[in-house]
């Protein structure tokens, strides 16, 4: 259980103060916030409460965003990158998560384009600060709402265009399980994989955001993946990271001792 990690969008009805004693009285010893959950305990006292539950962060989701219709609104998206990395710095992640944004209208092209200039801008702040900038990748049913980077090559390829040390991807198994080149862009990301993050895909699939599953439930073969990831050289946490509302709606103790249950059963 050492590496297990909760993200926190999985106990979404608890906030960041519950979440880290949660993961405490479970013998969990990560835990990845997201930024709405810092936001509305504060940042200080989101930091407070995990030192106090002697927590480490595996993570803070989500930077990125990057896309907009004008230049000045590229901008202020910037600046709440900036304010994501100080967030991360004072939390002690050592990773932003990038979820790199839609197309603002129909020329995904430029887009892609708005991404890298993001990117660009976002890593010398970033690597002041001490924190390194992972680009995850969404399954391609996201890519009118979430982000235009949607395969593990197109984040391999962003992020080699960087210093290992400022930028790399993360590998969330619900994203990438079905691609049939998803091996073989882990063995190439190597060292740059910042993360790994463990779901599963449901059949039918019940709802495209609140419908992922527990481990287990579904059909991604998660273990592979997990012996994949270690093979490239990633050791670090492993975030469970579930949208769901029927295990948001089930008391987050419970949540923790299934996921732990499940954790070993299908990822160990």
């Amino acid at each position: 259980m050492e590496r297990l990690s909760l993200n926190q969008i999985t106990t979404e009805r608890w906030n960041l103060r519950e979440a880290a004693e949660g993961c405490a009285r479970a013998g969990i010893g990560w835990i990845a916030p997201w930024r709405h959950k810092v936001a509305e305990l504060g940042l200080a006292a989101s930091a407070q409460a995990i030192k106090d539950s002697g927590l480490r962060v595996s993570s803070l989701c989500r930077g990125g965003m990057f896309p907009a219709a004008t230049a000045a609104e590229r901008e202020e998206r910037l600046d709440d990158n900036r304010r994501a990395v100080d967030e991360a710095a004072t939390l002690g992640a050592d990773t932003l998560v990038l979820v790199c944004g839609p197309a603002p209208d129909r020329d995904i092209d430029s887009a892609r384009g708005w991404v890298q200039d993001g990117i660009d801008q976002l890593v010398p702040y970033a690597r002041e600060h001490g924190i390194k900038l992972g680009i995850e990748p969404l399954h391609p049913m996201y890519a009118a709402e979430r982000s235009v980077i949607n395969t593990l090559a197109q984040a391999n390829t962003l992020a080699e265009r960087y210093a290992p040390e400022d930028v790399g991807v993360v590998v969330d198994a619900f994203h990438v399980w079905w691609d049939p080149e998803v091996y073989a862009q882990i063995a190439r990301a190597g060292k740059r994989i910042l993360g790994f993050h463990v779901s599963d895909w449901i059949v039918p699939t019940p709802d495209m955001l609140l419908g992922r599953g527990m481990m287990g439930d579904g059909v991604i073969e998660l273990r592979r993946l997990r012996e994949a990831v270690e093979a490239a050289g990633y050791a670090g946490p492993i975030e469970v990271e579930i949208f769901n509302r029927v295990i948001w709606d089930t008391p987050g103790d419970d949540v923790l001792a299934l996921m732990k249950d499940r954790y070993r059963e299908h990822v160990l």
